[in-house]
């Protein structure tokens, strides 16, 4: 018994013919050339898989310009229906750029905005039902603002805008960059440009968006043990001795206050500086060298006072809520580093901690 479709006869709509395109390409995806090849060269051609002998030109056309048309007949897997998907279909939380570049205005407390090279992540959440994205999206958002002094009420508009494009629902922006301030030395009042490595970052999880600040501030730290030990041989024994003090870096990350006053990178770092005085110096002479030994001689500290004085400073500043400091002592005794990592509040609360992450916290040299 033979059956037949009623609509077997009926010629195929626009729909049918993308809907078989794409079932070919997905098929192309898995298939090995020689499977392509074995179908001829019209569906080669429609897979994008031509043979050099196909008589197709091998040279690039300067002066071709497409028309609404030929772009809106381009192929974009990026938004194929969900018969494309390889692997589980799940909800991918993050998806999107890292380190993409540009110049950027940065907001400085007081002054002109400065012009500073900045690398900007972009993700965006990804549901189980949906392909992938127009990672491109991500980057125009921030050109659409190209000249406009960077601050976080710019990186909302932004987040909005690709959010918008993206359809949806979770995002994060983070702007990284190296942020310079004009530091005087100790005592000779020769003065030189010290960088920070700094990082503003909005970030949005069921419809609530925080504003977080990222700095890493480099410090020395004077071993307090090894100051005792050395004063011991000097008095007891009359031994030459010195304390081991290394070069040192703490990362303090701070959500702020959405109903306060904006918190400008410098008051931070000027936190950095009050909690743990003993900040690396850019220009010295013999006298800045002589008041850096005695400075870091009045305030030895260990990586646990670091963390605890970070906090102290931050404790107070009703601009900041919860908060995060992770300090690292490079240790020129041991072969190893001392690490700490005190929090403040839910927001980075971890039962578990990447081990990298305390690989990054390196000093730059």
């Amino acid at each position: 018994m033979n059956i037949q479709s009623a609509d077997l006869g009926a010629a195929p709509t626009d729909e049918d013919a993308l809907e078989a395109a794409r079932t070919l390409r997905a098929w192309a995806a898995r298939a090995s050339v020689a499977e392509i090849a074995a179908l001829g060269p019209d569906a080669a051609r429609l897979v994008g898989q031509v043979s050099a002998g196909s008589g197709l030109a091998q040279e690039y056309d300067a002066e071709f310009r497409p028309d609404a048309a030929y772009l809106a007949s381009l192929p974009d897997l990026q938004n194929g229906p969900a018969a494309l998907i390889r692997g589980a279909r799940r909800k991918i939380q993050h998806v999107g750029i890292s380190n993409f570049r540009l110049p950027v205005q940065f907001a400085t407390r007081g002054g002109a905005p400065m012009l500073l090279e900045t690398s900007v992540t972009g993700t965006v959440s990804l549901e189980a039902s949906a392909k992938g994205i127009n990672m491109s999206r991500i980057m125009r958002s921030f050109y659409d603002h190209a000249g406009e002094a960077m601050g976080f009420d710019l990186i909302d508009r932004a987040l909005d805008a690709y959010k918008r494009e993206l359809g949806s629902f979770d995002a994060r922006i983070a702007l990284a960059t190296s942020f310079p301030v004009m530091r005087e030395s100790l005592r000779s009042g020769l003065a030189g440009w010290q960088y920070y490595d700094v990082a503003a970052e909005i970030a949005e999880r069921g419809g609530t968006r925080l504003r977080i600040l990222h700095v890493d501030f480099v410090y020395s730290s004077t071993c307090p043990c090894s100051l005792e030990l050395a004063e011991h041989a000097r008095t007891v024994r009359g031994t030459l001795a010195t304390p081991h003090s290394q070069r040192s870096l703490a990362r303090l990350s701070v959500v702020l206050d959405p109903e306060a006053p904006e918190l400008p990178i410098e008051d931070l770092i000027d936190h950095c500086r009050a909690a743990v005085p003993t900040e690396t110096q850019v220009m010295v002479k013999r006298e800045d060298e002589q008041a850096f030994a005695e400075l870091n001689a009045a305030n030895p500290i260990f990586v646990e006072d670091a963390a605890r004085l970070f906090a102290e400073a931050l404790q107070g500043d009703h601009r900041i809520g919860d908060f995060r400091v992770a300090a690292s002592h490079q240790e020129s005794l041991h072969s190893h580093d001392a690490v700490s990592i005190l929090t403040e509040g839910a927001t980075f609360a971890a039962a578990s901690l990447d081990p990298r992450f305390l690989g990054t916290l390196q000093t730059r040299g």
